[in-house]
């Protein structure tokens, strides 16, 4: 059969990756960063990765020579910082938010992990080097990582195990008596429904918190502080906290305001929580979900005195 390159490089894109920017700098100051996919482990002992870079690349001198590099593994609402990095500029790291690691080499911020690695091995590999290096310091952040598949970004969508078919069942008595409270079908809807939108919400980075209160300031005009507090019911700590992840990812300003990428943000927000509400309540007429949402509300008001 023939060997077609770009057929090639569909194939193997149907292999999901993560999506990382190696970063290093030179002795005289000059940084560089570049998007891969091409991370990957090699060792834990001793802690090995690699990745690798086109051969014709200007960045490959500078990390050749580099004592360091550091490996930052973006997470889910990083999407403008991968084509930053992929694609070329004078300036790259201009108004990008890192820190110096081991030997110099810059750590992005707010990413879902790093390593930073002592340049260990570069091995030739066709129209690629191979940058093998010796993980020296990590952390491990926690946020929702930015995935690549099949020419597109994506979010990692975790799914949920379901229970083994020979798990031990409750007596029938302890059936009855839980389907017919109220509180038990509530708590167990709410978790279905959770199992089913909280990570495709977690996909786009934000934690629940901060996708609340963008959505609140997406929705609202001339919104407060204190409104804000009122409308969100999170505790004040967390609203602050939550505000200023936000401002620093460029997607609420300090004056309460969304700004252009924090509008897509939060339009992607409401499309995924549409979306949902679609799914959970098809089988609903209009009048029983016009019901449904009534006595929810009357509820609410209730529990809220």
């Amino acid at each position: 059969m023939s060997f077609d390159p770009k057929e090639f490089r569909r194939c193997l894109g149907n292999f999901a990756t993560g999506v990382t920017v190696i970063t290093a700098q030179a002795e005289d100051g000059t940084k560089v960063g570049v998007t891969a996919n091409s991370f990957n482990s090699v060792s834990l002992d001793p802690p090995l990765v690699l990745w690798s870079i086109i051969k014709e690349s200007s960045s490959y001198s500078i990390f050749e020579k580099a004592s360091h590099f550091a490996v930052n593994i973006l997470a889910a609402d990083q999407i403008n910082l991968s084509n930053n990095f992929a694609r070329p500029s004078e300036d790259k790291f201009s108004n990008v938010d890192i820190k110096l690691g081991m030997g110099n080499a810059p750590i992005l911020q707010n990413t879902a992990a790093n390593l930073q690695c002592e340049n260990y091995q570069i091995v030739d590999g066709g129209d690629h080097w191979i940058m093998i290096g010796k993980v020296v310091a990590f952390e491990n952040l926690g946020r929702s990582p930015l995935l690549y598949v099949q020419g597109s970004y994506a979010g990692a969508i975790p799914f949920t195990v379901t229970r083994p078919s020979d798990s031990p069942a409750v007596s029938e008595q302890t059936f009855k008596r839980l389907h017919n409270s109220a509180i038990y079908l509530m708590t167990q809807v709410q978790q279905k429904i959770l199992e089913s939108y909280l990570p495709k919400q977690s996909s786009t980075g934000l934690s629940t918190s901060e996708a609340r209160l963008l959505l609140i300031l997406s929705d609202g005009h001339n919104v407060s502080y204190e409104d804000l507090l009122k409308l969100s019911s999170i505790p004040e700590t967390d609203v602050q906290a939550g505000l200023e992840r936000l401002e620093s990812l460029q997607l609420v300003e300090s004056n309460l305001l969304l700004t252009e990428l924090g509008h897509e943000m939060a339009e992607r927000l409401w499309n995924i929580a549409q979306q949902q509400t679609n799914e959970v309540f098809e089988a609903f007429s209009d009048e029983e979900y016009d019901s449904f949402k009534h006595q929810l509300q009357t509820l609410l008001k209730q529990l809220s005195k």
